[in-house]
């Protein structure tokens, strides 16, 4: 019987990578830093969720939270090199996707 174990760092990247929303975060993020308010619009994400993925996105190491001191404060979010080092997955599901998944409203 073939008994296949599942690395425990590969669960732990898939738990953070399938959490709603953080996917089009980081696929969003790859095209440089951006605010708080632009990732809201752009994504089509409530400013409560995208708060609590980017905590959980900035505790991974992944994306970093940099505060300019203006004013108004402004705040950018960005990948650290851990996150953009994602950009060959994230190109590699766009390109899967293009092939293979039917967008929702093609019926």
């Amino acid at each position: 019987m073939d008994t296949t174990i599942i690395c425990p760092r590969f669960e732990t990247a898939i738990s953070l990578l399938s959490q709603r929303w953080t996917g089009l975060i980081i696929y969003q993020l790859l095209n440089g830093p951006q605010r708080f308010r632009h990732l809201t619009e752009v994504i089509g994400i409530s400013g409560r969720l995208l708060s609590e993925r980017l905590k959980s996105l900035e505790a991974a190491g992944v994306v970093t939270r940099k505060v300019y001191p203006e004013t108004p404060v402004r705040i950018e979010y960005e990948l650290t090199e851990k996150g953009f080092s994602l950009k060959p997955v994230m190109d590699a599901i766009q390109d899967w996707s293009q092939e293979w998944v039917e967008p929702v409203n093609a019926k």
